[in-house]
């Protein structure tokens, strides 16, 4: 129609031009020479074409808006008839609903207040129920016929939160009273509309939904279902219910971010509240809670460095306490096995505390997220255990040093029982498929672990601390070898040759120059048993056997001649002395001084099998490369022996250190 008039008034312009033209030209035609006459006439003709040009293009629009307007018109009439079922829909709602409302109040809802036993029903009972029974049905009909509900658009869905249904028109109409008192009391300028107090709403919510839970149970239940409506009464009123919630929290968290304090008591309240609606309240995981609000993007970026910023100072001020490396449990043996030092204990106790915040969320990158926050700050607590190590490392054998060796082995003990768990094993499917765009590259070794369940989440820092628990232990190795071996100096060169014989002694006892090695030796191990958790001791004095073993043979055994007195003392030294000081840790300690016990075994030969044995082992060298089947080989002989650590060559090295064996 626009383009129509405006079409008109261009076409009557043109008239009006056309006719001023033709009388200025006439009126000067008389004094106009021809060619201007024969201009004017031309223009006319001109002016005329463009007239009928412009009367057709009207002529056709003319008719096109005709035909729109016949066309139109047929819609024009189904609308009017979807408006007249829309308002005789919306009547009979706005009736049922009155009518709805007033038995519900007959039945005292809304349940403000924990419903006392002591309400006696109404006089009317029956008839009340019979009515409730009718409208529901009703409106559920309404509902089910009415296909702009019906067929109502689900709004796209936030991170973590899962599409649903809309709620039943029933339920709709038992939420408004409810629903009002929420936005009077939480919304404006309304004293209980505090940002600080975001439990104020959250509690409330929570105790509608329980006040609420047996009307919905015993009176609308049984209505829903003889209606045929597959809906859960209690669940759809939480639904509602939470909605409310869910909007409140959507227009507070965004203005708490610069508030750190207070960020971090919403983010508190929020995660207790999803706890109690799927503990106490039974909601179905199936169905979104609130904790999607925290998923969204600058909301979820605030908590990781809130979190991120709190575990930092936490570790800090429990490093710095004054107790930080010393045990809560030391003076309770069952519950010290692991002898953790309360900075190691109080940090991984955060660390559970930060897996227990983010368990629940429903969104695997976001815990993703957060498992990445959580080995940052593992790997930053054995940096930190490394620096103090290092302070601590010219006294090895201090508590102190002691503990930070028992604060790495727990923080591995406890890093591989996670590793097992059932939640962060789905969490390793996860990083499987979406871990790199959170845990960065994993590589195609790593990630063929994780997803057969070789690996862990946590190998790379399990590998760092065993590097760091494997260096400390060496240098506590090394301190407590410095010690023996300056204690054992005077024993290595005790006069092995000329010692007396067994014969010419009542009585065998400790050589004396053993004595301050054997002290030593002692003493080390009793203060580390108490200072090192067990398996930390169990991996030391095998180490130390191990490396005492060596040090005797080579240091004392291949460095001196024996006769048979000096044999006889070696072997009860060793065996009646230096062996029971490790069978209190394990039933066979001669099994951990390989070399030293073969080794009495071939001095402590007697002289003719020793000179055959010799013999043997000095034929075999000549005849070694010739296949000999009748002779049986130096190490079946050995073994007869109950020698297998030793190599035939340094049998032969123990026999020559025998003095008598030397003068035959």
């Amino acid at each position: 129609a626009s383009k129509l008039s405006a079409l008109m008034f261009q076409i009557t312009s043109v008239k009006i031009k056309c006719h001023i033209c033709l009388c200025m030209q006439v009126l000067t035609v008389s004094s106009s020479v021809p060619l201007r006459v024969s201009a004017a006439l031309s223009t006319a003709e001109e002016s005329r074409v463009k007239l009928e040009s412009l009367l057709e293009k009207e002529r056709v629009l003319s008719n096109t808006l005709q035909q729109h307007l016949q066309g139109a018109q047929v819609w024009a009439d189904g609308i009017g008839q979807v408006l007249g079922q829309l308002d005789t829909l919306e009547r009979h709602m706005k009736y049922l609903q009155y009518i709805l409302e007033e038995v519900l109040t007959q039945f005292h809802w809304p349940f403000i207040s924990p419903p006392t036993q002591t309400l006696s029903p109404p006089a009317n009972a029956q008839e009340l129920n019979s009515q409730l029974e009718l409208l529901v049905s009703q409106l559920l009909s309404l509902q089910t016929s009415d296909d702009l509900i019906s067929e109502k658009k689900e709004t796209p869905s936030r991170p973590g939160q899962s599409q649903t249904p809309p709620l039943s028109l029933p339920i709709q109409i038992m939420l408004l009273p409810l629903s009002k008192r929420f936005r009077y009391h939480f919304t404006g300028n309304r004293q209980t509309n505090n940002l600080s107090k975001p439990e104020w709403y959250l509690t409330q919510v929570l105790i509608w939904m329980g006040n609420s839970s047996n009307f919905m149970d015993e009176k609308i239940q049984p209505v829903l279902d003889r209606a045929g409506a597959k809906v859960n009464a209690r669940v759809e009123l939480c639904r509602g219910l939470l909605t409310l919630a869910q909007e409140k929290l959507a227009q507070d968290a965004p203005r708490l971010l610069y508030d750190d304090a207070l960020f971090c008591h919403l983010v508190d309240e929020v995660l207790q509240f999803e706890k109690e609606l799927r503990g106490t309240h039974s909601y179905p995981r199936t169905y979104p809670g609130v904790l999607h609000i925290l998923l969204e993007e600058t909301v979820f970026q605030k908590w990781l460095s809130v979190e991120r910023k709190m575990a930092v100072e936490k570790v800090d001020a429990m490093l710095s306490a004054e107790g930080a490396w010393s045990s809560q449990y030391k003076d309770i043996t069952d519950m010290d096995e692991l002898k953790a030092p309360d900075c190691a204990e109080t940090f991984m106790t955060l660390l559970l505390v930060i897996t227990e915040r983010y368990r629940s969320l429903p969104c695997p990158r976001a815990q993703l997220s957060f498992l990445a926050l959580q080995k940052e700050l593992v790997d930053d607590f054995r940096i930190r255990l490394t620096q103090v190590m290092k302070e601590e490392s010219r006294q090895p054998l201090s508590p102190r040093y002691c503990a930070i060796l028992n604060a790495a082995n727990y923080i591995s003990t406890v890093l591989s029982d996670w590793g097992d768990n059932v939640f962060f094993l789905q969490l390793q499917q996860a990083a499987v498929s979406v871990g790199e765009e959170i845990l960065g590259p994993l590589g195609a070794t790593e990630t063929g672990r994780l997803a057969s369940l070789e690996g862990s989440l946590f190998e790379a820092l399990l590998a760092l601390l065993e590097r760091l628990r494997g260096d400390m232990l060496g240098r506590l190795l090394d301190a407590v070898m410095r010690d023996v071996k300056e204690k054992a100096q005077p024993y290595c060169k005790d006069r092995w040759i000329s010692l007396p014989s067994q014969n010419d002694q009542a009585t065998m006892s400790l050589s004396s120059s053993a004595c301050p090695m054997m002290l030593c030796l002692r003493d080390h191990l009793l203060q580390l048993q108490q200072m090192l958790c067990l398996p930390l001791f169990q991996t030391f004095w095998q180490g130390l056997a191990e490396r005492l073993d060596n040090f005797i043979y080579e240091d004392l055994i291949l460095y001196n001649h024996f006769n048979e007195g000096g044999v006889a003392q070696l072997q009860y030294d060793m065996t009646r002395n230096l062996f029971p000081l490790f069978g209190h840790y394990c039933k066979r300690p001669e099994n951990f001084f390989k070399h030293v016990k073969e080794a009495c075994i071939i001095l402590t030969l007697k002289v003719g099998p020793a000179l055959l044995l010799c013999d043997m082992l000095k034929q075999s060298e000549e005849d070694e490369g010739i296949l000999n089947h009748q002779q049986p080989s130096p190490e079946s002989a050995l073994n007869e022996l109950g020698v297998y650590k030793l190599a035939p060559s340094d049998v032969q090295i123990l026999l020559n250190l025998r003095s008598a064996w030397l003068k035959q």
